[in-house]
């Protein structure tokens, strides 16, 4: 293991590990439950024939908070396991990163 792996590791491809910072991850877990409240909220609004307008402004903050945490997972991903595989040479690693963020964009 690297000085900088943490708890959890897993691989992209088949030559690439890396681990997520388990503070990290819990922070970025939490944050996704505050986002699938905020669906549920949604779901109910929906159900409650609630005004089409405020079930819009209320999916767009929803979509915002995926994206802001899109962000996240991006950055921490270039910022240690990207940088990791660029040491090692791992071109695969590299390449399904850049497909991923083509997907998400």
């Amino acid at each position: 293991m690297h000085e900088h792996e943490h708890e959890h590791e897993h691989t992209h491809g088949h030559v690439h590990a890396h681990v997520h910072d388990p503070a990290e991850k819990r922070r970025q877990i939490n944050r996704l439950s505050r986002v699938i409240g905020h669906l549920e909220r949604v779901k109910s609004m929906l159900e409650a024939d609630d005004d089409c307008a405020e079930v819009l402004i209320q999916l767009s903050a929803c979509r915002s908070a995926l994206n802001g945490l899109g962000k996240e997972i991006i950055n921490d991903h270039i910022t240690h396991c990207i940088a990791h595989a660029v040491e090692d040479g791992d071109t695969e690693a590299i390449d399904e990163f850049r497909k991923a963020i083509e997907k998400f964009l």
